[in-house]
């Protein structure tokens, strides 16, 4: 990983702004961050999509991915596609050549909302849900983001590591367990709530809440410090969620290609 390179700053004056508050940020506290750059993709407008009986907008109603695309990209990856009404990431698509892979977000930047979805897996599965997140240029999609993460409890080794259980289903990956780990096996729908307001965020996992944390926090900080994302583990991890969101404290939603089937169904948002 290069390092001691000036930030590169593009796009939009939003996106200009929030790079420069985090080169700001790092300067200040002399870290050594390598040079990133945020992408300025095209986004959507809410206005284009229907509300549900909650007041919640549906962002997939199983017929279009219209507001989707790949992290990163103008297109969706062939890898993503509507499967009986479900979204669903195939890892071999039938009768698709050289398929493309890749984290799938829905191009709007939310702020205060409540995310809700259900969820399957395959056997032995792993994915993952983000929110908050900025376009990288170059980086993975959890680079930016918090991740709720989606997974096989029973058939995938990654539910044994961590600590304490907290790289299983619903938890804040490799910072906090959701407990009570009340996850479906394999193969079973699970449901699934994400609620981000004025840092404060709740997970929900079949209608319990199983975890709990506010971004922006020296908690939030001390358990950046405890992951893999540790300032001296990964410096421009920890840069980016230490200040997760930007100056804007907003960003995309987005569910991950782990190279795992999963598959989503009702996913709708509801701004807060």
């Amino acid at each position: 990983m290069k390092r001691n390179f000036m930030y590169v700053l593009v796009g939009a004056i939003g996106l200009t702004v929030a790079s420069c508050a985090t080169k700001n940020a790092s300067t200040q506290k002399g870290a050594n961050v390598p040079a990133y750059e945020v992408l300025d993709l095209p986004k959507v407008s809410l206005k284009d999509f229907k509300k549900n009986s909650a007041g919640a907008y549906v962002l997939f109603d199983g017929t279009s991915l219209n507001g989707w695309r790949g992290y990163g990209k103008d297109h969706v990856p062939s890898k993503w596609g509507i499967d009986n009404g479900t979204l669903k990431f195939s890892k071999a698509p039938a009768g698709v050549q050289n398929p493309e892979g890749g984290d799938l977000i829905f191009a709007h930047d939310f702020k205060n909302f409540e995310l809700e979805f259900e969820w399957k897996i395959s056997k032995g599965g792993n994915s993952g849900t983000f929110f908050l997140a900025k376009e990288i240029k170059g980086q993975p999609i959890y680079i930016s983001s918090p991740e709720f993460q989606l997974l096989d409890n029973e058939n995938h080794p990654d539910a044994k590591q961590g600590v304490d259980g907290n790289r299983k289903s619903s938890s804040l990956y490799d910072m906090i367990p959701a407990k009570p780990q009340n996850a479906f096996p394999a193969g079973e729908w699970n449901r699934a709530k994400i609620v981000v307001n004025k840092g404060k965020v709740t997970h929900y996992q079949n209608d319990e809440k199983v975890v709990e944390y506010e971004l922006w926090t020296p908690e939030w900080t001390q358990l950046l410090e405890a992951s893999k994302f540790s300032k001296e583990k990964w410096p421009l991890a920890f840069e980016l969620l230490n200040n997760v969101g930007g100056k804007s404290k907003s960003g995309v939603i987005g569910f991950q290609d782990h190279g795992d089937d999963v598959w989503l169904r009702n996913i709708t948002v509801k701004e807060l």
